[in-house]
């Protein structure tokens, strides 16, 4: 009989937490952290020192050895560099030390890591510094203490120090309009964030065997199997045994190093899942999510299977996302999302929801950019992903609400209504004010809103950053119009004002079907952008309005801006190329072996039967040859198109004319050469083939 888990008792076991600070150390230490870590103060080396000597002694009772600066280069992934707690006593033994400076500053080399030109190779030094507001933890025997990542002169060269900026830049700027509306007991805002990770799982050894799968993390030939998603039986689906085991034991992983895992089940695609955390910090939040990639690959492997995380590792069925779901709430408890019984009157939640609209509206290039990456442009704009076009849904609810507010109107919310379902045995439940709306890139959903665009691979300390900052400008707006306003016309000011911003700004405003070619045509007219891939996208960054946007909040430099601009143009056009050159390889080497094996014995199989049978006319042979043949010559043309355009390709040194030329060409070009293999792969029986097949992957996990 499986043991019982005792779920409180190992949630955060593995976790140097509040409650474990709170046990170990001095009263006056303990406070000193955490004021440093919910205003930012700056910690003295004593209470580091403190702290460290805390830590080592709590992490050595938990079998860890070594310590390690965690942190998120510019990779997407993270980083690890492991040192041992071991120090010579000088009589041929050891002792076990942890000092505050180890624990607060860490020296990585700066150079191995993508820089976007910050550094050059000669210039090696970086540092890691310790983040307190994100707990330490522990994990195969090692002490993770989570870091920002800088050069030697102090730029971000990675995503958490940039998102800590904007979330203080965004604090800064709501607790200031706060304050105007009579909050005056508020001293900070926090952003919250839960990250739904989609994911596939296949059987190990058909992924070991998937080229592409292995160096590309998607396929990048495979016919479709005969059976999808089109029955939509997977979607909700009872668990097959061998996944449930798996995402039991993914849950106990992730709750171990306090990660709530809260929410599991199939997602629309066979083999395609998903799990949904509770909300967090969003710098946690991050963090965690970071944690549940690495873990979902982890544990994938003891149970003899491969996560996929690409946006579209199969061709023609559902690709992953990751939901973002943002809130903002005061230190005080109050959700400034939240409507509450009489959201007319509710001035915080009416100046943050307008804030928020005007921000998404304002700066929708780079919402868009924060979500751009080859492997999500092939995703967005499918069925089973929002459009690459920005837009806002609200529901039927808020949409009045807008309306009464543009109008100048009363309005009274029609608050949840009792629904009868027929049958007396069933309870009457509460139906919402408002549907949802899954075409929708940006929608409220209660008291937060949902960024469906993020790709499943994606740290989502990008969308973040652009959405803090964006929203933290739109509330500088607010409070400079109205810190002069004396108290006994606020509201009315207050009230002209959200009007105001909604006029300018309504026209991201769609409840509609996001996949239709007339709401693309609709958006057009309303002047709302359609980048459809990151080349397109990319130059927004350090659009004059961008660089202002950014530099004023002292989120980036302008060095910073054109350092990541570097990175992701150069990392699109790193990706594609592996593509190509993994496709070719493949094309060369694995497929044609089994389209020339099948050839010769569908050949020597037709001599046979007419050496027996004169008369025959080998009819069903001869055509499946014939189509073979053609296909031949397709796909030698298409390949040898494919292998010069990527030499060009290669010849290219500026980073926006290559990314443009890849995505233009090469995956054109791509897609030409995958249009003759999977025809004529559907005709080679699967034993010719030395990879397994999409109908033999997609449904290996039953």
């Amino acid at each position: 009989m499986e043991a019982t888990v005792n779920v409180p008792e190992l949630y955060g076991s593995l976790v140097f937490n509040d409650k474990v600070m709170k046990q170990r150390l001095p009263k006056d230490i303990y406070q000193a952290v955490k004021k440093t870590s919910t205003q930012g103060t700056h910690l003295e080396l004593d209470v580091a020192n403190c702290v460290a000597s805390a830590m080592k002694e709590w992490a050595i009772e938990h079998g860890a050895t070594h310590f390690t600066h965690w942190f998120q280069p510019m990779t997407g992934l993270t980083a690890e560099k492991h040192d041992s707690f071991i120090s010579p006593d000088g009589m041929g033994g050891v002792i076990m030390e942890f000092s505050g400076k180890e624990l607060v500053k860490g020296e990585p080399d700066a150079s191995s890591f993508p820089s976007g030109g910050l550094r050059a190779t000669f210039e090696a030094r970086g540092y890691t510094a310790w983040d307190p507001s994100s707990p330490a933890f522990i994990k195969d025997g090692t002490l993770y203490i989570p870091t920002a990542f800088v050069s030697y002169s102090g730029e971000a060269l990675d995503k958490k120090t940039p998102l800590l900026r904007s979330m203080e830049a965004l604090s800064d700027e709501a607790v200031k309009v706060l304050h105007l509306l009579g909050l005056k007991n508020v001293t900070h805002v926090n952003t919250t964030v839960g990250s739904e990770q989609e994911y596939f799982l296949i059987d190990k050894e058909m992924y070991m065997k998937r080229k592409d799968l292995v160096m590309c993390g998607r396929t990048l030939i495979g016919a479709p199997a005969p059976k999808g998603q089109e029955m939509e039986d997977h979607y909700f689906g009872v668990l097959k045994p061998k996944v449930s085991a798996y995402m039991h034991d993914l849950d106990q992983e992730l709750w171990k190093l306090g990660v709530p895992a809260k929410t599991k089940h199939n997602e629309v695609a066979p083999s395609q899942h998903e799990l949904a955390p509770i909300y967090e910090n969003v710098n946690v939040a991050t963090d965690h999510n970071q944690l549940t990639m690495e873990m979902m690959k982890k544990v994938a492997d003891k149970h003899g299977m491969a996560c996929l995380l690409h946006e579209k590792p199969f061709e023609g069925v559902n690709g992953s996302g990751k939901h973002n779901n943002w809130s903002i709430s005061t230190d005080t408890g109050i959700n400034l999302l939240d409507p509450g019984k009489d959201p007319f009157e509710n001035l915080p939640f009416l100046v943050t929801l307008v804030s928020v609209i005007a921000a998404v509206d304002e700066y929708q290039d780079l919402m868009r950019v924060s979500v751009a990456t080859a492997g999500n442009d092939h995703r967005l704009g499918a069925n089973e992903a929002p459009p690459a076009i920005i837009s806002i849904f609200v529901g039927d609810d808020l949409a009045a609400l807008l309306k009464a507010v543009d109008d100048g109107t009363a309005f009274k919310s029609k608050g949840k209504t009792q629904m009868s379902m027929g049958a007396q045995v069933l309870p009457h439940i509460k139906k919402d004010t408002t549907d949802r709306n899954r075409t929708s890139p940006f929608a409220f959903t209660g008291n937060k809103f949902e960024f469906r665009m993020p790709g499943s691979s994606l740290s989502v300390a990008d969308p973040n950053i652009v959405l803090n900052t964006a929203v933290a400008e739109k509330f500088s707006d607010v409070y400079d119009e109205l810190k002069d306003v004396p108290a006994e016309e606020l509201e009315g000011k207050v009230r002209e004002l959200v009007k105001k911003m909604l006029d300018e700004h309504k026209r991201i405003l769609f409840n509609g079907n996001g996949y239709t070619d007339e709401w693309v045509e609709e958006a057009a007219k309303r002047g709302l952008d359609n980048l459809k891939s990151l080349p397109e996208a990319m130059p927004r960054l350090i659009a004059d309005k961008s660089v202002e946007l950014f530099t004023k909040h002292k989120v980036f430099t302008q060095t910073e801006l054109d350092s990541r601009y570097e990175i992701f143009l150069e990392n699109y056009s790193k990706t594609i190329h592996i593509e190509s050159l993994t496709m070719q390889d493949m094309v060369r080497k694995d497929f044609t072996a089994g389209l020339v094996s099948y050839e010769k014995d569908l050949t020597e199989a037709a001599a046979a039967k007419k050496s027996v049978l004169p008369s025959a006319g080998c009819k069903y042979e001869t055509g499946i040859l014939e189509k073979l043949d053609t296909l031949e010559s397709s796909i030698d043309e298409a390949l040898a198109k494919l292998d010069a355009d990527t030499k060009v390709a290669e010849g290219k040194s500026d980073v926006l004319e290559s990314a443009e030329y890849y995505q233009a060409t090469i995956l054109s070009d791509m897609d030409s050469l995958r249009a003759g293999v999977d025809a004529a792969e559907a005709l080679i029986p699967n034993e010719y083939l030395s990879y397994p097949t999409y109908e033999e992957m997609l449904f290996s996990t039953r």
